[in-house]
């Protein structure tokens, strides 16, 4: 996680230096902290299936055909421009929908994302070019029905080539700026190394932005084998439980007996100190999730119900309103003693920056992740958020 650390130290900065400001207050216009990975929840991916299917082999042209969309396989040597040439396409347009130069060479296995369905067995038609380079028909070709004639077994350009089931067909992502393959196999719960084997990646698992990638299909499980006996013979009897041992002697109570119930704890007796006199109160309904941990969180994690209010912790002025790279806001709020405290994980921002607040006002509500992160912060340093709670 990027820590909030450097925002904090920002505002500190920002608070010791105010003259600086035009407005003789905090500016973080220009502050974007990256707090994806402690707000995504799910990150782990060893509950997707154990292994993806296969990626389903392309015909002769290198063309796999679904339903929805059309992708081509690089083989060794390809650039978008062979590609092109060899299901007729126009070079410029099947780079630009994929994000890359004409003459770049692919790496064998990458896929191509087609703009538009080229005919099976035979070359789909270019569109018409002027002389200047501009499309001057785009639909050329198009709506001129053609005879349904399959080449010759044997014959030169001869493809085999059928559009696969509707249920076989994979999710298409374009990678936005700062995505990388780890983050989108955690995004569809799938492994990062299926993810390589469907699109060709490199060893270094490069991406470009606006590249188009197939999403891998999750394996199916083995169906269950069943016992074939020879004609006649009839099936197997199975083995009672109590041939073996005898059955367990289970006295079941009515269901109109009451329920024993255990003694709840007396939280009243593990409050610390500070509890009931702390200077804030919690930002949201919910329980702690996560605790504070020095160097590693840096805050508490709380579960709250989407779109339930993030309230102030208490009396202050909103320092700063700032944005991840999710454009996900970050709100700092600075109070007396030089302590500022940190709400990140909610949406609809209900206040504006250098507006007083006091504890329980309304700053936005929590998102449909359903966590919400808090921090307390004495300076530029982090410090434990529950010892401050009430």
């Amino acid at each position: 996680m990027i820590k909030i650390r450097q925002l904090a130290m920002l505002a500190g900065a920002a608070v010791a230096l105010a003259s600086c400001g035009p407005q003789g207050g905090l500016d973080f216009s220009n502050f974007d902290p990256d707090l994806r990975r402690w707000g995504r929840g799910g990150l782990e991916t060893s509950g997707a299936a154990a292994r993806a299917q296969p990626r389903p082999a392309p015909d002769q042209r290198g063309v796999i055909s679904y339903p929805g969309y059309q992708v081509a396989i690089a083989r060794q040597g390809d650039t978008v421009a062979t590609i092109a040439a060899r299901l007729g396409l126009n070079a410029a347009e099947l780079a630009r929908y994929n994000a890359i130069e004409a003459n770049t060479v692919l790496n064998p296995g990458a896929v191509v994302a087609l703009p538009r369905r080229v005919s099976a067995g035979v070359p789909a038609a270019a569109p018409v070019v002027s002389s200047t380079g501009q499309v001057s028909d785009p639909f050329a070709g198009q709506g001129v029905r053609q005879p349904n004639v399959p080449p010759a077994a044997g014959a030169a350009g001869a493809v085999t080539a059928q559009t696969l089931p509707a249920a076989s067909q994979p999710r298409q992502h374009v990678v936005a700026a700062g995505e990388t393959a780890w983050s989108i196999a955690r995004k569809y719960n799938v492994s990062v190394n299926d993810l390589a084997q469907w699109n060709g990646l490199t060893q270094q698992m490069t991406l470009r932005t606006g590249q188009r990638l197939l999403i891998p299909v999750a394996g199916q499980s083995r169906p269950a084998t069943a016992v074939v006996t020879a004609p006649g013979t009839g099936s197997p009897t199975p083995r009672p439980p109590s041939s073996a041992e005898p059955l367990p002697n289970e006295r079941t109570q009515p269901a109109a007996s009451a329920v024993n119930k255990p003694a709840g704890p007396d939280l009243g007796q593990t409050r610390t100190a500070a509890s009931g006199s702390g200077k804030f109160r919690m930002p949201a309904n919910g329980a702690i999730i996560r605790t504070y941990q020095k160097g590693k969180n840096d805050g508490i994690d709380i579960s709250a119900a989407p779109g339930s209010t993030v309230a102030a912790a208490g009396s202050g002025t909103v320092a700063a309103i700032t944005r991840d790279t999710d454009q996900v806001p970050i709100i700092v709020v600075r109070h007396e003693g030089n302590l500022m405290t940190v709400y990140a994980g909610l949406e609809d921002v209900a206040v504006t920056k250098g507006q007083s607040v006091s504890a329980g006002t309304p700053l936005g509500k929590a998102r449909s992740q359903g966590v919400v992160h808090f921090e307390v912060r004495n300076g530029f340093d982090s410090v434990d958020p529950e010892k401050y709670l009430n």
